[in-house]
């Protein structure tokens, strides 16, 4: 306990009105009875103020979320945000391309969870979407390209750098495996860890152009992926890692694939197509993203129908987002449809 003010003589309670003080009761009558039952002239009214809010905290911790839901009723227009809703919020943005206001959600969620690693993938995955859309990755003329989609993004490495994503995607990863140190086996960690290594495999194979390094962290990613879904089987998130690495090692002429076969990475198009598809019917976070690979990936396969069946939801569930729109104007163009 806390001394008092110099000059101050020591509260003595009557325990009779102690004991008598109800739980039910408002802050205000408590600080009353509080109040009354001390020798008011030798104590200051300093001191009684802070005695009373030390006993009503049980009250006051009750009435917080009431009184943050009155003062937002009583703020038009001002959205009150769970710290859940701010992620699924902010991968909305990502898919309608508004990078700044996905960061903005991302941020919020990291203040109020500030130890959970998601926060921090979240804002990785902002940056290297936002560098992929600006490098035209999420696109048909990519995708259909096997120099660029094998050999990277145009522009040397130095010069396409992303920093920003660097940064946040070894945090996250830092404070996944910090997470699991008390448990190997946590969902949540083990989904940041997942997220952050196959973000990075992505960016060492496209951006730094470095494919054979790639892999070992598709291997890495994979396996955390296998791991996540061990433990969760609901978190079909995993696939998308899963998926990609099978379908881009399988889409690897066949002299490589045979060299990183030895390396431990194998490719299969046809079981990573598969796997995009479990995460495209089933994933929460990716799900939509996992939608985009798949309906590029079967572009590829030359499965035209099904890949404008995925653009045409797409346009449907992100109208603003002009690439989905795109996408399918150029499949409708190539069947002859208007």
């Amino acid at each position: 306990m806390q001394p008092l003010e110099s000059g101050a003589a020591p509260i003595e309670w009557d325990v009779t009105s102690f004991l008598a003080l109800e739980r039910s009761e408002s802050g205000e009558e408590i600080v009353l009875k509080i109040c009354a039952t001390t020798r008011a002239m030798r104590v200051k009214w300093a001191a009684c103020a802070v005695a009373a809010l030390v006993l009503c905290a049980p009250h006051s911790t009750a009435a917080r979320p009431a009184a943050a839901e009155n003062d937002a009723a009583e703020s038009p227009g001002v959205a009150v945000i769970p710290p859940a809703g701010m992620l699924d919020a902010g991968f909305r943005e990502l898919y309608v391309l508004n990078f700044q206001g996905a960061r903005a959600q991302f941020l919020s969620y990291q203040k109020a969870q500030p130890q959970d690693p998601l926060g921090k993938a979240a804002e990785a995955a902002s940056y290297l979407f936002e560098q992929f859309n600006a490098k035209g990755v999420f696109t048909s003329a990519f995708f259909l390209d096997d120099a660029k989609f094998l050999g990277g993004v145009d522009g040397k490495p130095s010069e396409n750098r992303n920093d920003a994503f660097l940064d946040a995607n070894r945090r996250a990863r830092d404070m996944a495996r910090q997470w699991l140190r008390s448990n190997p086996r946590d969902a949540h960690g083990l989904l940041a860890l997942t997220l952050a290594d196959g973000m990075e495999a992505d960016y060492t194979a496209l951006i730094e152009k470095r494919q054979l390094a790639s892999l070992s962290l598709i291997r890495q990613a994979e396996s955390e992926a296998k791991d996540l879904l061990a433990v969760d089987p609901s978190a079909q998130d995993a696939y998308v890692a899963l998926g990609a690495g099978n379908y881009i090692v399988g889409c690897l002429p066949a002299y490589k694939r045979a060299f990183v076969w030895f390396g431990g990475v194998h490719g299969d198009r046809a079981r990573g197509i598969q796997q995009i598809q479990l995460a495209a019917d089933h994933g929460h976070y990716l799900q939509p993203y996992a939608r985009i690979l798949l309906a590029l990936a079967l572009e590829r396969e030359h499965q035209t129908d099904r890949a404008r069946a995925i653009f045409s939801g797409l346009v449907s569930e992100f109208p603003s987002n002009p690439l989905y729109a795109h996408e399918l104007g150029l499949l409708n163009r190539g069947a002859g449809k208007p």
